[in-house]
């Protein structure tokens, strides 16, 4: 690898963007992204500290704006970016090391928009699937997703990475208790619906008008039923019997879009 670099080109837009939001408990130690979605946002946070990036001089290149002066960057190839990552990442010549963001609260995102949906996960532990739904809770204007600090992945390169940047913009929020998370959300006036493919109501019959939260559980398992008691709701997606269920993040995707299209 070669040595640092200080120069004023060759930056993401660490600092530009305002409104960056922090995660909760994420992870311990310092966390390590890849890919341009992931590595470009974290760099436009500006809540995100920076600890160091290893990058191909091409990535670099392509990075969309200007690195701060004395950034600590350090010129790699392709075959020493890989030995920082694990085996058969997409790392597309970049690698960041930075810092977890900051612990988010629930009241504060309770005390924003209430005409966004709110996604709770419960048990939802597969990297990939958190990541995705990240992805379609910014797509589609939620106000937060919400998970347990136990029993959920912890920030890191796999989820950004599936995220596509929405993990440096959409609020995560972990909480000690779910269900009385679910609580709190009924005393600021949100309609709890639960996903069960059991469900008799379709979620269409189910969504209220108003604010909403949408509870889905981990594939297989489902919700657990004291998550299911704290619903307002069971609610199922009406797909085709011949499949028996979505993949978490898939159904996550439509409940947001029809929450997203509601009068």
């Amino acid at each position: 690898m070669a040595k640092n670099v200080d120069k004023k080109a060759l930056r993401g837009r660490a600092g530009r963007m305002q409104g960056g939001r922090g995660s909760g408990r994420s992870a311990a130690g310092v966390v390590r992204l890849w890919g341009r979605h992931a590595v470009e946002a974290a760099l436009m946070n500006p809540n995100r500290q920076h600890k160091k990036l290893w990058a191909t001089r091409e990535a670099l290149e392509a990075l969309d704006g200007e690195l701060p002066e004395n950034f600590p960057v350090e010129y790699a190839a392709v075959t020493d970016l890989a030995r920082l990552v694990t085996r058969d990442t997409p790392h597309q010549g970049l690698v960041l090391e930075c810092e977890p963001l900051e612990d988010l609260h629930l009241d504060e995102v309770l005390d924003g928009d209430s005409s966004r949906p709110i996604v709770v996960l419960d048990q939802v532990t597969d990297p990939h699937n958190v990541g995705a739904i990240l992805r379609s809770a910014a797509a589609f204007n939620a106000v937060a997703i919400v998970t347990q600090d136990r029993h959920a992945p912890p920030e890191s390169g796999v989820v950004a990475k599936s995220a596509s940047g929405a993990m440096e913009t959409m609020p995560w929020v972990r909480v000690v208790n779910l269900a009385r998370a679910l609580d709190e959300m009924a005393d600021a006036g949100y309609w709890r619906i639960g996903l069960a493919g059991e469900a008799e109501a379709t979620f269409a019959e189910a969504l209220p008008t108003g604010p909403v939260a949408l509870v889905l559980g981990a594939e297989g398992e489902g919700l657990r039923h004291n998550i299911a008691q704290h619903c307002d709701a069971l609610a199922r997606l009406p797909i085709s019997e011949q499949m028996e269920s979505l993949n978490v993040s898939n159904a996550a995707a439509i409940a947001l879009y029809a929450a997203a299209i509601r009068n």
